[in-house]
């Protein structure tokens, strides 16, 4: 179905609707175009233009507070979406409604495109709002394109321009660090303008994170209240602004950085900005959580409703302390643990300048014929014979300047001129504005995969950020340095799609010391992530509580370490809740805790499509209690399994006092409930049966306690 509009119409009137929620635009007598409402749908569509005349949008201080994408140098005196400067160095811009069409793509999925253009100059921006219906997911971006006689410059270029009305506003957003990531931070907005942003280049979420959640009229809250929860999809410099008017309504804009990155947009060539996607829920966090979740798996992540490897990585037993031998040895525990894969992280390459030790042969992808004589062939031959697969671990964006990749091309680095190099972890980031980085990164996998066709796993680690932001190649072809934090993005983006059109769906990790990188853009590419670098389990229940606002998953990978003193039933356990991994050293582990191992992965495999598919339910919430509490339940509600960690003991034997509410399960149904990943047998919950309507409003409760400080309950229909 395809709906055109035409220009100049009076009051037109534009609803963007999902199942629950609504964002309506109207143009004004003036034909600029307003965002009027935000909320649950009307009944009555025709009630939508009774809507304006029931608040007070015009400002005569500060100009149209509600503008859907508010230009600079005119009327606006707010923060713009679009600043420019044209190519006669006028800087002002107006932004008129000229027309828009409706396009029905599936049965659930709409793509709602407006055109905007300056009376005067030959400007246009078209905003796209995309929607997802069932699972209220709205996606918004912008293109601009003009058709001056000479280039402009885009200052400022925001995805969206939103406005709300509901005068208390709550926003949660996650910061941190390495070890750190993705602590929240609620705050109530007043007013002002609170601005949250990235300018690292790489690893852009390291320290704040382009998630958050905005809880209007109350405090986020899990069952209850209107909440929008959402990120900026963009793996490079971000700009989230939270700006609240003098009439106590709030403009929300985000988009790529507009640090340092002014850039030339050439006669008839199109500038995309990246998505925003939200979802909107008016019943709490967990709902929308649930919703998002469904829309990554079908329509974002690669691979979103497949399968996933367990697997077993040499890290932690070997760091760079190995050889052939060694690992064909770690196979054997591989096998004896029945996870799916081993993975083979740093150390594997360079030759003239040996990687055994994070300062050298970065950017050298051959194999160390000392450790390895035989290649990485042999290796994937040796562990397919122990019945397991083998995967690999590449940094292709950066570089030593011990390597010989260095020595060859020093111009593909990115450095600034007469400054001294500043590294993090010993590397350098390459210049991906360049094609030929681009060239060399995509042949960095092809390679791999062209010589040892089964190989079955890649992890992409991106440990440095940029220092010295300068692109040798921008400097060559006589282009602005402004335009790098954007180019070295979008050239990330050309050699993953490279890579996507000729090994369509290998799964890969997307790693970057932990936390730095997560986003919806790159996990188009990817099949999952590396939360963060800190597996501490306890540290780990706060940090995946915190990813699942935001991801389903089948996308965060949970390795069982020995990363602290908690023990391994506890690693085990945490790790369930999500895509399960080991890091450990298998010949050290005892006979009884081999045992358990084994036990728990096959319990795993069996209950695994519940946790990648099934929808989460957060009952109890560590930053509210001294102990945390989740269940996934499958979509016919016939499975369910439940996860209760303690993560605070401070005043001695804590012990479960009340019972814990379940939610999610059929209410007429009834439901085995029998623990699993039992470590001591003496200390197990009696296997029974309840209703689900007593699971949902008694609940259960599982005597945790300190000697007992995790519980796995696998919850199954009985017919």
């Amino acid at each position: 179905m395809l709906n055109t509009i035409g220009a100049r119409a009076q009051k037109t009137i534009i609803p963007i609707v999902s199942k629950n929620n609504a964002l309506v635009l109207q143009t004004d007598k003036d034909q600029r175009l307003r965002t009027i409402y935000f909320g649950e749908p009307l009944v009555d569509v025709e009630d939508y233009k009774s809507v304006y005349g029931m608040y007070r949008f015009n400002d005569g201080h500060i100009g149209i507070t509600n503008a859907a994408y508010t230009p600079a140098g005119t009327w606006n005196m707010s923060t713009p979406a679009i600043q420019v400067k044209h190519a006669d160095g006028n800087r002002s811009l107006e932004l008129i409604y000229e027309s828009h069409q409706v396009q029905q793509l599936d049965a659930n999925v709409s793509l709602t495109s407006i055109v905007l253009k300056d009376p005067v100059y030959p400007l246009q921006v078209t905003m796209y709002y995309k929607v997802y219906a069932n699972e209220d997911v709205f996606e918004q971006w912008t293109e601009i394109k003009h058709e001056e006689k000479k280039s402009i410059q885009l200052e400022r270029y925001s995805s969206a321009n939103m406005y709300f009305t509901n005068k208390d506003f709550y926003l949660t957003t996650f910061s941190g660090t390495w070890a750190k990531e993705l602590e929240p931070d609620e705050i109530k907005l007043t007013r002002g303008i609170k601005t949250f942003e990235s300018k690292l280049g790489t690893r852009a979420l390291l320290l704040q994170s382009p998630n958050f959640i905005l809880s209007f009229n109350q405090p986020a809250s899990e069952n209850e209240g209107s909440v929008m929860v959402g990120q900026i999809a963009w793996s490079g410099n971000f700009k989230l602004d939270f700006e609240v008017d003098g009439y106590d309504n709030l403009r929300f804009l985000s988009g790529i950085n507009d640090y340092n990155s002014e850039y030339t947009l050439q006669k008839g060539k199109i500038f995309k900005t990246p998505s925003l996607i939200y979802t909107v829920s008016h019943n709490g966090t967990g709902l929308a959580s649930r919703n998002l979740h469904a829309w990554a798996r079908k329509y974002q992540v690669l691979d979103g409703e497949g399968e996933r490897l367990t697997l077993l990585n040499n890290w932690e037993a070997t760091y760079f302390d190995f050889d052939q031998e060694k690992l064909v040895e770690l196979f054997k525990g591989a096998k004896e643990l029945g996870v799916d894969l081993f993975l083979l992280d740093d150390g594997w390459f360079g030759n003239k300048h040996p990687r055994n030790a994070p300062n050298a042969g970065l950017g050298d992808w051959e194999e160390n014929k000392k450790k390895l004589p035989d290649g990485i062939g042999y290796l994937v031959k040796e562990a397919r014979k122990e019945g397991v697969k083998f995967g690999i671990w590449i940094e292709p964006e950066m570089v030593n300047p011990k390597s010989e990749l260095y020595e060859k091309h020093p111009d593909w680095v990115v450095q600034q001129p007469n400054r001294p190099q500043v590294k993090m972890r010993s590397q350098l980031v390459l210049d991906l504005a360049n094609p030929e980085v681009q060239d060399y990164v995509f042949n960095v996998v092809d390679r791999l995969f062209t010589e040892n066709p089964d190989l079955a796993f890649i992890k992409w680690d991106c440990n440095s950020i940029v220092y010295n932001a300068y692109s040798p190649y921008l400097a060559k072809k006589g282009l602005p340095q402004s335009h790098y934090y954007v180019e070295y993005v979008q050239g990330l983006y050309k050699a993953l799609e490279r890579i996507r059109a000729k090994y369509k769906k290998v799964p890969m990790m997307l790693c970057a010391g932990g936390g730095g990188r997560g986003d919806y853009a790159l996990l188009k590419y990817f099949t999952e992530f590396w939360p963060s670098d800190n597996t501490d389990p306890q540290e780990r229940v706060y940090m995946q509580w915190n990813y699942s606002y935001f991801y389903p998953s089948i996308t965060t990978d949970n390795h069982v370490t020995n990363w602290s003193d908690c023990s391994l039933k506890y690693k085990v356990d945490v790790a369930c809740m999500g895509k399960l991994g080991f890091d450990i050293e298998t010949d050290k582990l005892s006979e009884k805790e081999m045992a358990f191992c084994k036990k728990a992965i096959g319990h795993y495999h069996g209950y695994k499509n519940i946790i990648w598919h099934g929808d989460l339910y957060r009952l109890v919430s560590p930053f509210e209690a001294p102990f945390a509490a989740l269940m996934y339940v499958n979509k016919d509600k016939s499975r369910a399994i439940f996860f209760e960690y303690l993560v605070n003991d401070r005043h001695g034997e804590m012990k479960s006092t009340s019972p814990i509410v379940l939610n999610g399960l059929h209410a007429d149904k009834k439901y085995r409930v029998k623990e699993i990943n039992v470590f001591n047998e003496k200390n197990v919950l009696s296997e029974k049966i309840y209703s689900g309507d007593f699971l949902m409003k008694v609940g259960l409760n599982t005597k945790l306690e300190k000697r007992k400080p995790s519980v796995v309950l696998e919850i199954q229909e009985i017919k």
